[in-house]
């Protein structure tokens, strides 16, 4: 975006009533970054986009911003994004109080101006595109980044004593390949795609179902269900998915309002990404 967009967005917040903020690129707009993104808005940060994929591979739909790319709205806890396919879309939405989701391809083409503060929330494990030169602060959650070198910080994703914890130098922990645990239910509260193929769902996010029930297909071969609980997550009907990709979260709690609230992981790590955005916005001047 242009410099003079720039003033321009500025100026439509300001007459919106909207309080001026750091623009946040958030990369991903599943749950996590989801997360992320209603701890800013709530805290005042206006100017936020968030990209993610045509098809998504987001579990937690409820409580994800994603959804947005289709239906053109999306709300999480009372907080709404809607979609924008262009700079000038991106900046109506935020004077209409939004958050902005975007395609990735439509970023790429958008020429919008360089973020103040870049989040990679994608939970990829690896890194697949952010480096420090993109933002004046560059965070990045989870495995797969070194501090100082892809990012200037790295926030703990991982379970346990240090969730959250900011790291200014080196790496978070490795990835386990094991779910955290919930009522003491690790792997059997993930359904996996048994094969490669399209999924297509028999459930719903909300349905309590028990062990064995068959929560939907890939090419014909069943997702079964190993504990009784809540479905907190499933993956859209109709996504193509690979053998082992994560296909929903079963919790075996059976909370129905979990399903569409905030989890306290996600809670968790989005106050350590608030607390990082406002230490630079309130930096000494150099």
């Amino acid at each position: 975006m242009p410099g003079n967009l720039c003033i321009e967005a500025r100026a439509a917040g300001a007459a919106a009533g909207v309080p001026l903020s750091p623009f946040v690129l958030i990369r991903g707009a599943g749950e996590m970054a989801s997360a992320v993104a209603v701890r800013l808005y709530r805290a005042n940060f206006r100017r936020i986009c968030m990209l993610d994929l045509e098809n998504p591979l987001c579990v937690r739909r409820q409580v994800s911003f994603c959804p947005a790319l289709r239906a053109g709205t999306a709300s999480v806890q009372g907080v709404t994004a809607g979609r924008a396919c262009d700079a000038r879309q991106m900046q109506g939405q935020w004077a209409a109080g939004r958050i902005a989701v975007m395609l990735v391809p439509d970023w790429d083409r958008a020429n919008a101006a360089r973020p103040d503060v870049v989040v990679d929330a994608i939970l990829a494990k690896r890194n697949i595109g952010t480096a420090i030169g993109d933002a004046g602060l560059v965070i990045a959650l989870g495995p797969g980044f070194t501090a100082g070198a892809d990012c200037h910080r790295v926030i703990e994703t991982n379970r346990g004593h240090d969730l959250g914890r900011i790291i200014d130098s080196g790496t978070a922990a490795a990835d386990t390949g094991i779910p955290g645990a919930i009522a003491g239910e690790t792997g059997r509260r993930i359904l996996r795609a048994p094969c490669d193929g399209v999924f297509r769902g028999r459930t719903e996010i909300g349905a309590f179902l028990r062990r064995g029930d068959i929560a939907g297909e890939v090419a014909g071969r069943p997702v079964t269900v190993e504990i009784d609980g809540m479905i907190r997550g499933l993956i859209r009907t109709g996504t193509h998915v690979t053998a082992g990709l994560k296909l929903g979260d079963i919790d075996p709690r059976g909370q129905q309002d979990y399903c569409a609230t905030i989890s306290e992981k996600a809670r968790t790590i989005s106050g350590s990404v608030l607390e990082c955005v406002v230490a630079h916005v309130n930096r000494a001047p150099a």
